[in-house]
């Protein structure tokens, strides 16, 4: 959910989905609101309802809530700041609990604002604060640009996605563009974005489907459904580096954006298996040039069923983190270990060479300038490493 005040119908989808068992709240600052609403506010019998405030770390490995979370069959996650909820429980004895009965009992997750904003396998920390679209287009790797993927929440069926908030208030759509490129950049991804306007919520089944809800026709309540433009030949950003504005174009049509109406029944359906709609909507081509973003009408594209439930070629060589600092990995396939492998400047000096040993093989960079380098194995060109 995007924000704001809760949509009431798609509250009772999350809580139908409990299955009249427990309800568990959990959030960072705030009160209780949640209990009366969720208890007896929307006609939706569940057993009980509890809130949590964790107020600092130490709740990571609290045993009362990991006991409350044992027992819940479903588990909301309230607004306020996400990199409070990164930072108290990422890698944490809470955060196993949540996706051990994710996985193991199948329950209902959700959230809004912050809570929602942690749902993807990547994900906006904001762990130096908020960004704007104008900032991180003009600047993708901005101190504020924070995109991170450290395992936290395990969704299957956000595996490669992002989730962007309050998405109408201000408009998002340019600093959306920047962490796809971001992912694209620094881990090899063509990734998947999930957008809601404040008000508007998408209810993901488990067979995959996305139903939008809000308040349209009585407001223009939206949600989007973002992707890399599958049917360019070869999608990287055109400039996606430290200190430049960002210009990922194609001809207008990078990144590919459906924008659908959020309505009282839930009736507009996006199919996440096929990454594609059943509902009406309008598809828009997304990009941006020289840290300004652009948009236009445009059409969906045709993926060949590729999608984030699909078994998908894996890129045969990726390097992370990048930008790296002290040092990074090399990650390869198998045909690949043995190979000779160069770091060069961008003057064609060799600033760093050597054999990869392994699959993940580590490559130590202390002392070499900042800068953009080439790798490349058997002198062939594969990627650019970013050095700060």
């Amino acid at each position: 959910m995007g924000g704001a005040s809760e949509d009431d119908n798609a509250m009772k989808w999350f809580l139908e989905q409990a299955n009249g068992g427990d309800v568990l709240v959990l959030r960072a600052t705030g009160a209780d609101g949640y209990n009366d609403y969720f208890f007896s506010g929307l006609g939706i019998n569940v057993n009980s309802v509890e809130t949590i405030v964790c107020n600092n770390a130490n709740t990571g490995n609290d045993a009362y809530v990991i006991n409350k979370i044992n027992q819940a069959e479903a588990i909301w996650f309230a607004g306020g700041n996400q990199w409070t909820y990164i930072s108290y429980w990422r890698n944490s004895l809470v955060n196993q609990a949540i996706n051990q009965a994710i996985e193991e009992r199948n329950i209902v997750i959700g959230g809004t604002s912050a809570g929602m904003a942690i749902q993807g396998k990547y994900y906006f920390s904001a762990e130096n604060g908020t960004v704007t679209s104008t900032t991180a287009t003009l600047n993708p790797y901005a101190n504020t640009v924070t995109v991170d993927s450290t395992s936290f929440l395990q969704n299957d069926i956000l595996q490669d996605v992002i989730t962007d908030t309050h998405f109408d208030n201000p408009d998002r759509k340019g600093r959306l563009v920047s962490f796809l490129a971001r992912i694209y950049s620094d881990y090899g991804v063509s990734g998947y974005a999930i957008a809601c306007d404040e008000y508007t919520a998408v209810c993901i089944d488990s067979a995959g489907q996305g139903r939008v809800f809000g308040g349209f026709p009585s407001y223009d309540d939206n949600a989007y459904f973002i992707q890399v433009n599958c049917e360019v030949t070869n999608p990287d950003p055109e400039v996606c580096s430290p200190g430049n504005a960002l210009t990922w174009n194609h001809n207008g049509e990078a990144v590919k954006a459906f924008k659908v109406k959020g309505n009282a029944t839930g009736s507009n359906i996006f199919d996440l298996n096929l990454w594609e709609s059943s509902s009406d909507g309008t598809w828009y081509n997304w990009s941006v040039v020289n840290g300004v973003f652009q948009e236009s009408v445009g059409a969906e594209s045709i993926c060949q069923g590729l999608s984030i439930n699909h078994q998908m070629e894996e890129p045969k060589v990726r390097i992370y983190p990048n930008p790296a600092k002290d040092e990074f990995t090399i990650s390869v396939g198998s045909e690949f270990v043995g190979k000779h492998y160069k770091i060069i400047d961008q003057f064609g000096r060799i600033d760093k060479a050597g054999i990869i040993d392994s699959e993940r093989h580590q490559v130590f960079v202390v002392g070499i300038e900042r800068g953009i380098y080439n790798l490349t194995i058997d002198n062939q060109h594969f990627k650019k490493v970013i050095i700060n």
